[in-house]
Parts: C-alpha cells; sequence; structure tokens
C-alpha cells in the first residue's frame, strides 16, 4: 500500500501532508482470508478499517439469522462509528474473497477528525447514507421475523381449536352410532304412555343439561362419579365407568337415578341410563366443536383486524379494539402466569390512525413487557382522554429499564439484548410511527414499575 492510496480516498482527501505522513506510519496493515471474521456484533470498536483489496460482507443478526448488509470494497472504510462512540458493534464483517486491509487505531483517527473538518464532513455523509440503507434493510427484516413469529403463534393459536374439533368429530361418529343403536332398543321396549313422556323430558333435559354444565372440585367430583357407578353397576348397566362421569358433568346425581329407577323396570333401566349418558355425550360433543369453531372465527377476526385488511390506510380507529386484537395475536407468548389488568376509558373516542402501524406500535410494546416480565408478572393497560387528545399506557411490574439506558431506547439499533436476539429497531420504528401520529411516546421505569405512555391526537393533522 503507497500513501497515495489513502490520499485518494474521499476521508483523508484534504489531511495535510505531514499528518497524512503520521497516519501511514502509525497503520497497521493486515491480511484476511476469504471467510475470516474481522469484527463481530457486539465487540467494542476499537479501531476502523479501510479496505485495500477484495470485499468485506457486512452482515447483522436478526430473526434468528445473519442478515447480509451490504459489500464493502476497495477503498471503503469500516467500523467508525462504534470506534468513536467506544460501543458494541451493531454489526458483523467477514472476509468474502482474500482482501487485505488497513487497520487505524482510536488515537489516529481522532486526529484525523481534528486536523481535518472534511473529514469529518465525509464521514458524517457516509454515516447517514449507511443508516439509511441498512435500517431500510432491517425494517424489513424485523416486519418478515414479526410476520414469522405471529405466523408461528397463530397456527398454535389454531391448531388447538382445530385438533378439538377432529377430535370431536371423531368420537361423535363413534358415539353417535352408538346413541342411534341404543334409540333404536329404547323404541324397542315394550313402555307404558307415562314412560314415553319421560323419556320425551329426558331428551329436551339433556341438552338443557349440557349447555349448562356444573363445575366441581376434583374431590367432590371424583366421590360422585364413584357413587354414581356403584348405583348402575347393581342395576346391572353396562360401561358405568364411562357413564357415571358423564351423569356428574350434566348435574345427576343419586336422587335423579332413583327416579329413574321408580319410571322404569329392571329390564328396562339400563337400557334408558345408557342411553341418557350416550345423548348427553353427543351433545357435549356438539358444544365442543360449537367452541372449537367459535375460537377459531375470533382468531380469523382478531386477525383481520388487526392488519385493517380492504380498509384505507388512515380510518377511524378504535384503540380498545387494537389493544385486545394485539393480546389475541400474541396470546401464545403471554402465558397463564401474566395477568393482563384493563382499565379503559368508557368514553374514549375513535381517533384517526394507520390502523395497521398502530397495531405495530402495541405489538411492539407489549411484546417487550412480556419478554421484560419473563413470563410472570401483571401486564397493566390503560386509557384516558385529555383534551383533543387519547392517552394509552402500557406497564408491567417486570425488573425496570436501567437509569442509564432509558434515554437510547428509542435510537436506531439500540439494544441491551444479545446479539441476534433484538436489532434494535423494535422502538425505534414504534417512535417513528407515533410521530407520524404527530403523538409522543415516553417510557418511565424503576424496578417493578416500567411503563410507556402513547399520547395520540384524535384528529390526524394532514401534513
Amino acid at each position: 500500500m503507497s500513501i497515495e492510496f489513502l490520499r485518494r480516498l474521499p476521508l483523508f482527501a484534504e489531511l495535510p501532508e505531514a499528518d497524512l505522513q503520521a497516519l501511514y506510519r502509525r497503520a497497521e496493515a493486515m491480511t484476511l482470508a476469504a471467510g475470516e471474521w474481522l469484527m463481530r456484533e457486539g465487540e467494542i470498536g476499537e479501531a476502523l478499517y479501510v479496505v485495500l483489496e477484495g470485499a468485506i460482507e457486512i452482515t447483522k443478526r436478526s430473526g434468528g439469522q445473519e442478515v447480509a448488509l451490504a459489500l464493502r470494497g476497495a477503498g471503503e472504510v469500516i467500523g467508525e462509528m462504534a470506534l468513536l462512540e467506544q460501543m458494541p458493534r451493531s454489526a458483523s464483517g467477514r472476509a468474502a474473497q482474500d482482501s487485505r486491509l488497513l487497520k487505524i487505531g482510536q488515537d489516529a483517527f481522532k486526529q484525523v477528525l481534528s486536523t481535518s473538518p472534511s473529514a469529518a464532513l465525509t464521514l458524517l455523509r457516509t454515516f447517514t447514507m449507511r443508516l439509511q440503507n441498512t435500517e431500510a434493510m432491517l425494517r424489513q427484516q424485523e416486519k418478515m421475523a414479526a410476520l414469522g413469529t405471529l405466523a408461528a403463534g397463530l397456527a398454535h393459536e389454531l391448531n388447538n381449536p382445530a385438533a378439538a374439533v377432529r377430535r370431536s368429530v371423531a368420537q361423535l361418529r363413534e358415539t353417535l352410532a352408538k346413541w342411534q343403536s341404543l334409540t333404536a332398543e329404547l323404541d324397542a321396549l315394550a313402555r307404558q304412555p307415562p314412560q314415553s313422556e319421560t323419556i320425551r323430558q329426558l331428551r329436551e333435559e339433556i341438552a338443557r343439561r349440557v349447555a349448562t354444565p356444573i363445575h366441581l372440585d376434583l374431590l367432590t367430583r371424583g366421590d360422585r362419579e364413584s357413587e354414581l357407578q356403584a348405583w348402575l353397576e347393581t342395576r346391572g348397566v353396562d360401561d358405568a365407568w364411562e357413564l357415571a362421569p358423564a351423569f356428574v358433568s350434566f348435574g345427576w346425581g343419586l336422587p335423579d337415578l332413583e327416579s329413574l329407577g321408580e319410571t322404569f323396570s329392571p329390564e328396562q333401566l339400563p337400557v334408558v341410563a345408557a342411553w341418557l349418558g350416550v345423548g348427553g355425550t353427543v351433545y357435549a360433543l356438539l358444544d365442543e366443536m360449537g367452541m372449537g369453531a367459535g375460537r377459531i372465527a375470533e382468531i380469523v377476526k382478531a386477525v383481520k383486524a388487526y392488519t385493517y385488511l380492504d380498509q384505507a390506510p388512515v380510518q377511524e380507529v378504535d384503540v380498545h379494539d387494537g389493544l385486545e386484537n394485539t393480546l389475541v395475536i400474541l396470546r401464545h407468548k403471554i402465558k397463564a402466569s401474566i395477568r393482563v389488568a384493563r382499565d379503559y376509558a368508557a368514553d374514549l373516542p375513535r381517533i384517526e390512525a394507520y390502523g395497521s402501524e398502530l397495531n405495530q406500535v402495541w405489538t411492539n410494546i407489549i411484546d417487550n413487557a412480556v419478554g421484560a416480565m419473563q413470563g410472570q408478572g401483571e401486564l397493566i393497560l390503560r386509557t384516558y382522554v385529555r383534551k383533543n387528545e387519547v392517552v394509552v399506557e402500557i406497564g408491567d411490574n417486570g425488573p425496570g429499564i436501567p437509569p442509564e439506558v432509558q434515554p437510547r431506547i428509542f435510537e436506531p439499533f439500540y439494544t441491551t439484548k444479545p446479539p441476534g436476539v433484538g436489532t434494535g429497531l423494535g422502538l425505534h420504528i414504534t417512535y417513528n410511527i407515533v410521530n407520524r401520529h404527530h403523538g409522543q411516546i415516553r417510557v418511565t421505569s424503576r424496578p417493578g414499575a416500567t411503563c410507556f405512555q402513547v399520547t395520540l391526537p384524535v384528529q390526524l393533522t394532514k401534513g
């Protein structure tokens, strides 16, 4: 490498000759084989690098994978911002091919900046362009990663009720066949008019009792099941062990069975009891299928509302609906040990907003809160009106955000998460969306109490 090479680079073009010579003497030449790492994301920047020959691929961990951001060739500078700020590097770099580089340490680089105003200007221009390009790429990557996460969560949420419906259908087919057989046996019995009227009443009662099941503790339920099973077995009823739990679930007790015993003969009773228990199971399975289908419909409705499909970019938005739909979307992350507390204003007006973008705000904040609580705690959602503004507060009782971190949480690429876990763009995107709505976002935090406050105008000012 000659000193003339450095002189042709915009960063060093106006550097005085003596300073350029001093920089040249202090710089360290180095070589990298193809595939060899130059720097790693998360490392403290102690030097910048000038590519002399070859190419360095810049990558960043996002969504569990390495995302290629750029390819730096001969004459380009790498790693300058981490060096200036003495902060962890926001990206990694490795040789895409055999490469030669010039390593410039912190002291030497600061001397360049203090000597040459044009170097500082060039550096600022380069950094701004790179920041914009990197942010645009990672925004898209973040959206795709978030979409993948949401899709996986929704698949899980939809699979549970769908599987329940499938199981119920399979069981219903078998149970219905048994009920039809028992119905035929029941019809073949010689019955008196009072018995026929009882059968008619029992048909109606089965559906009524299934619709209002009773809830018992395990000990009480076990005792009742044993009691009914013994009664059925002494009267020759087959599968009493299977029928007894069904009778208990439908609220049948010994008095009900004794009444049956008084109405029907010992020969009729086993058929009637079996018909009654199996019939109740048929109605219960139908009810389970209805609940499963209803749950699927609920999720689909929430997804459609969450994404604001087939709607104009700007519309009147119900903030409460947005929060609730977000909770549905993130249900796979909000464990049973996380309690959701709601304090919604009854008079909260609808607001003009970019609906899908606003839901991204709720998603980012709630997701961060759930992650901070590590599966246990309280998520607090509060809304109220202040003049011509709507205020949304999302809080948690997690460990809190350290005071030294709070001023930087909305900066692009700033994250306290390990490399690859977070891009540092979630809250930055949230900040930009709120700003796009001419609103404000603030955070207050201490151990055990973190609150993000989002203030939005009721009417979106046209700009």
